[in-house]
């Protein structure tokens, strides 16, 4: 799996439906990314799983044979994934499921948009708020016409080029009232002085002056967008707090003290907070970037470099695991 933490969590409830004995691994990194609630979450669904020396991290070994169904229960889950993994293969267990959600569950948009397609694709999904979702069996996915929309994770390394050179850029294909999560970034390039017209299915972000002032972001359902808001802060005058991403540690990097580090190297002062970060802003320099193998570490800080000139970014081609041709992209907006 190299570090895809996203096909892991997937691939491991998936694993559980097929025959036979299935381990599922990946880098050094992806060994440092913890598995445990899905897995326990299986487990009370009949599932047999188990890591080395138990300790909730891959390499996973999922013994198939099925999904018996039952009640799974997640406490202040720390990946949303762990939840829609688990929906997505529900409707192939032997009996109902229900999965029910107490304390903090981050990046909850996305449960919902696995909700959604679910439905799309023929399988019904009964849900109470966002802290309980029932799946009945059997039901089984359907064949149809779906047409991708734009990525809005992608699109922010765009529309943070327009905040920042001011200058303009559109996105095609993407609604405005998409359900992706990270298209909340819109409000927050708004709020600092951007202006943004949101079409029928295209998006527009035009760069003005960033306001300044002190500012703070809960970033809780929308935390792959924090390197995206970090260099945003980097160049707005004043003082931003992000919080409630503290699991963004387990993310490709420990994204946090990576982002704290690469924002002091381009000459801003930044600090952690146990659930997020400080940032002072200022007048950014080039510098080379350390992108610890993280894919939006290296996109957020090339988009900077847009702007300081004389910014290399290291390890280029990790951009590949999300957007293989974000450099090409990124050559387009000058010609």
């Amino acid at each position: 799996m190299g570090n895809n933490g996203t096909a892991l969590r997937f691939l491991t409830s998936l694993a559980a439906l097929g025959e036979g004995s299935f381990v599922i691994d990946g880098s050094s990194r992806l060994r440092e990314r913890p598995i445990q609630p899905l897995l326990s979450a299986l487990r009370s669904l009949g599932v047999e799983t188990s890591t080395v020396n138990n300790t909730g991290y891959p390499p996973v070994t999922v013994h198939g044979g099925g999904i018996k169904g039952g009640r799974a229960t997640f406490v202040d889950a720390e990946s949303s994934q762990y939840i829609s993994s688990l929906l997505i293969s529900s409707p192939y267990a032997s009996d109902d499921v229900e999965i029910n959600l107490e304390g903090t569950t981050v990046s909850t948009p996305y449960i919902d948009m696995t909700v959604g397609i679910m439905n799309s694709f023929g399988v019904d999904v009964e849900s109470t708020g966002t802290t309980k979702y029932l799946v009945h069996t059997p039901q089984r996915y359907t064949g149809r016409r779906y047409v991708i929309e734009s990525d809005a994770s992608s699109a922010s390394y765009f529309f943070l080029a327009a905040a920042l050179c001011r200058g303009r850029v559109r996105v095609e294909n993407i609604h405005p009232e998409t359900l992706q999560g990270d298209i909340g970034i819109l409000d927050i390039i708004e709020e600092v002085g951007c202006d943004v017209i949101r079409g029928t299915d295209y998006i527009d972000v035009i760069g003005k002056h960033l306001t300044g002032g002190n500012r703070e972001f809960d970033m809780g359902n929308m935390p792959d967008m924090v390197p995206t808001l970090a260099v945003l802060a980097a160049f707005r005058p004043g003082l931003t707090v992000i919080t409630n991403v503290s699991h963004l540690r387990i993310k490709e990097s420990n994204r946090i003290e990576s982002l704290v580090t690469e924002l002091n190297r381009i000459g801003i002062t930044a600090r952690e907070l146990s659930d997020g970060l400080v940032i002072h802003g200022g007048n950014p320099h080039g510098a080379e970037i350390h992108t610890y193998d993280d894919h939006r570490i290296a996109m957020s800080f090339a988009i900077a470099g847009c702007v300081t000139g004389g910014m290399t970014i290291t390890n280029k081609g990790c951009v590949r695991k999300s957007f293989p041709h974000f450099w090409q992209t990124l050559d387009g907006l000058y010609q």
